[in-house]
């Protein structure tokens, strides 16, 4: 069987917040949780206009107390 991963950039919506993005970002690595797949991880990007990874640990934190079983992670 192969192993799937998700990779998120954690954009921040147009009309969104910081907090909004941070909420959809956990609601993924839930939901690919469920699906079954391995690992989720969160793009690193500094200084990018709407995307809220750059601080990974930041949001790889919130993620791992919000999930139990899919291995986090930053690169991208």
């Amino acid at each position: 069987m192969t192993d799937f991963s998700v990779l998120d950039l954690v954009p921040i919506r147009e009309g969104g917040s910081v907090g909004d993005a941070l909420a959809a970002a956990t609601a993924l690595a839930r939901t690919a949780q469920d699906a079954g797949c391995e690992r989720f991880w969160v793009a690193e990007h500094h200084a990018m206009k709407g995307i809220a990874g750059g601080a990974t640990s930041v949001v790889l934190a919130h993620i791992g107390n919000a999930t139990s079983t899919i291995r986090i992670g930053s690169g991208g």
